[in-house]
């Protein structure tokens, strides 16, 4: 091995354990915790080390959500392939990304609700990103209906999701109902 590829295997490392700490430290005291100085602390890199990976948290939350979005696209599909039918698919896409949610609020937070530069619904939009979107459409898709634009109605069913995960975990929404809203989704949007 060269000097220059061990460098690059050791730099893609020290970018690893930064979004790993970063990842921890928001699931376990909030996107206000993570800080650069407390991630160099918590790695024991210097600043200027953290700065020459990312340019500031936007960046790191960033590559938060694009990590985040990779596995919740892999949880989707396990969900989906697992299932029989459309009804169950639909089901099991609805409850798994519900529980990405619940389970990754940091994660899910990074995704969706935090500024992390990313750009969402372009044709710059980064891989991880339309993936993740894929692995929606590639189960509502088949339940859109004739004459509904396939993309539009996943667009739908997944604000749906979004509103029902943020809505539950902000107390608006009792968690004793889960299972029924995510039937009255399935059974109501998706016409299943």
């Amino acid at each position: 091995m060269s000097v220059q590829e061990r460098k690059e295997r050791e730099r893609a490392a020290r970018e690893r354990l930064i979004v790993a700490t970063a990842r921890e430290l928001a699931e376990q005291q909030g996107w206000d915790a993570v800080t650069t100085r407390r991630l160099a602390e918590r790695i024991e890199y210097s600043q200027p080390v953290l700065y020459s990976h990312f340019r500031g948290k936007r960046e790191i939350i960033g590559a938060v959500a694009l990590e985040g979005a990779a596995e919740m696209a892999a949880a989707l599909r396990a969900a989906t392939s697992a299932a029989d039918g459309s009804r169950a698919r639909v089901t099991a896409l609805a409850r798994a990304y519900l529980d990405f949610a619940e389970r990754n609020p940091a994660v899910y937070d990074a995704m969706f609700q935090l500024d992390g530069g990313l750009a969402f619904a372009r044709e710059d939009t980064p891989e991880p990103l339309k993936d993740a979107f894929a692995a929606l459409l590639d189960c509502l898709g088949e339940v859109a209906g004739d004459g509904v634009h396939p993309g539009l109605f996943t667009e739908v069913f997944w604000a749906s999701l979004h509103g029902l995960a943020t809505l539950t975990r902000a107390g608006r929404l009792p968690s004793g109902d889960a299972e029924r809203r995510v039937e009255l989704l399935v059974d109501r949007l998706a016409m299943l």
